[in-house]
């Protein structure tokens, strides 16, 4: 393997370190403070819905604004038709802990958070004739308002919702400068499931589908190679092993374990350092893998009807041999990542980062093979604990969860970092967008090729093979990540806790039923009998005889 595609395979390496499940990002930011210790209870017990707030300027339609309403107060209504267009007024006192010095007849009143208890203030605006009250936050985040355990003052008839601090500074600027402020609260509800995540579902498995053949076809054509040059080899040639498919790195398990070690510590710079700049060098590094990808993805394609251009070679200083057919696609490669870059923040951008995204990881996955299942096993148990770890464990250390953290890029101040696939949620009326990382395709993805390369050097059918079921185990699991993500309301999932169960167990399963686990976990391939020798013995024996 020549210096500078290492060098891609270690960049591309540390790239896809991020391990990520899929979180559901708001606009107004996450959703925080756990409430088990504050159980629903009469006149307490209201599910925590995300609420839109709709404003209005001097009758013209203007911000549009997220927070979440309280345990305690009405429900508001789901549909924005039902929702009343209602004069917005500040509390005064803002603290809203005593009776209001204006009048709220009817009015929704904005109060600062502080000085007394959320039911405190909602029982005065109610009193004082408010029809909700918006209470703003001290932090960006949004808070969940419960009612402590021994509250009995909950005879509230009024909506209560919860406002991020920049929502409510915004809206304290539009009530000093302008003469009237109206607003319109509903809280839509989400679809059960929305068509991106069938997209995204597809995606994945066709992902790992297409690298999987593409690495069997290379793996294939690297053993019918090997044969044509042992047959026609002499006998010191016959002595040396070969050492499989050209261009290949070959996982150990001292490097499965330490792949998920430094991914953890790439984690924690990501999370440390997150920053616009440092998005900005993970772009940068993104569209370097990405426009490897896609270039050898093409002339892997186009090398079928461009086969002469394909095998003539140009030396070039140090990238070394290159082929005029890699020349001929490089342009559009680097012009394509360049175009997603400037344009990254477009509304279809998705669709240019999907495409340089599926390229780098399949091939990663035509490069990068596992050797055996015993290193597939390592390098899956390894995943599993650090998704694990990172998405719930990680928030006993760091008060929050530094893999979901990481992946919607909050302190950034865009919208994430890019090694991921996404797709827009097209008919949830909150918007966002459905996502999964790379790591969740490519780590199984490294284990289905494996499993597909032993089949066809074993000459098993897809039945008795293993491709189709660790297939189906893959898509299954996914599946399975989808359905607890909406059981969850939305809260990250580590995919690899789910799909890791279902892919490896299945592999070792399946395995030691049919009597290939030893050879699986070994050698990785099935033994081959080299013919030449065949046909040298057998001219011996005639000779003797």
């Amino acid at each position: 393997m020549d210096l500078p595609r290492i060098c891609w395979v270690m960049l591309t390496h540390a790239v896809l370190l991020s391990v990520f499940s899929r979180p559901v990002t708001v606009t107004a930011g996450d959703i925080v403070h756990g409430d088990d210790s504050a159980p629903k209870k009469p006149g307490c017990e209201n599910d925590f819905v995300l609420v839109k707030i709709q404003t209005w300027i001097d009758g013209i339609e203007d911000s549009e604004f997220v927070g979440v309403g309280a345990r305690f107060g009405t429900t508001i209504v789901s549909k924005e038709k039902n929702a009343n267009q209602t004069h917005l007024t500040l509390a005064d006192p803002r603290d809203c802990c005593s009776r209001p010095k204006n009048k709220l007849a009817g009015d929704i009143v904005m109060v600062h958070r502080g000085n007394c208890k959320f039911t405190t203030k909602a029982n005065v605006a109610q009193a004082a004739g408010a029809s909700a009250v918006l209470i703003v936050n001290n932090q960006k985040e949004l808070y969940k308002m419960v009612c402590d355990p021994d509250e009995t003052d909950l005879n509230i008839h009024i909506p209560a919702v919860m406002l991020p601090q920049d929502a409510g500074a915004s809206l304290e600027k539009m009530l000093m400068n302008s003469s009237s402020v109206s607003v319109q609260l509903y809280s839509p509800r989400r679809p059960l499931v929305d068509i991106a995540e069938v997209f995204l579902w597809l995606m994945a498995v066709g992902t790992i589908l297409c690298a999987s053949f593409w690495s069997a076809w290379s793996a294939r054509e690297a053993a019918i190679e090997q044969d044509k040059l042992l047959k026609d080899a002499s006998d010191e040639l016959l002595n040396v092993k070969g050492g499989g498919a050209s261009g290949v790195v070959n996982i150990n398990t001292t490097s499965a374990v330490l792949f998920v070690l430094i991914a953890s510590c790439f984690l924690v710079i990501l999370y440390k350092l997150m920053s616009f700049w440092f998005v900005e060098l993970l772009v940068v590094l993104f569209c370097i893998g990405g426009v490897e990808g896609l270039q050898t993805c093409l002339v892997a394609l186009l090398s079928r009807w461009f086969k002469r251009t394909g095998e003539s070679f140009i030396k070039i200083p140090f990238f070394g041999a290159v082929s005029y057919l890699t020349l001929a696609v490089s342009p559009f490669c680097i012009g394509f990542a360049v175009v997603w870059a400037v344009f990254r923040n477009a509304s279809i951008a998705w669709i240019g980062q999907d495409i340089l995204g599926i390229a780098l990881i399949m091939t990663v996955l035509q490069i990068v093979h596992v050797p055996n299942l015993k290193v597939g096993t390592v390098l899956l148990s390894c995943a599993f604990l650090y998704d694990i770890f990172w998405v719930f464990v990680s928030k006993k250390l760091f008060k929050e969860s530094v893999m979901i953290v990481v992946a919607r890029g909050d302190r950034s101040g865009e919208d994430g970092i890019p090694m991921l696939l996404k797709i827009p949620r097209m008919f949830d009326p909150w918007g966002g967008y459905s996502i999964i990382g790379f790591g969740d395709i490519l780590l199984p993805g490294l284990l289905i090729a494996f499993s597909l390369r032993y089949d066809w050097l074993a000459k098993k059918n897809l039945r008795a093979g293993y491709f189709l079921w660790e297939m189906l185990a893959y898509g299954l699991g996914l599946l399975i990540t989808y359905l607890a993500l909406n059981l969850m309301d939305g809260h990250g999932q580590p995919a690899l806790l789910y799909i890791v169960p279902f892919t490896l167990g299945t592999f070792l399963s399946l395995g030691k039923k049919r009597g290939d686990l030893k050879i699986l976990w070994t050698r990785g391939e099935p033994e081959r009998v080299c013919t030449h020798m065949q046909l040298e013995s057998s001219e011996d024996l005639n000779a003797e005889n």
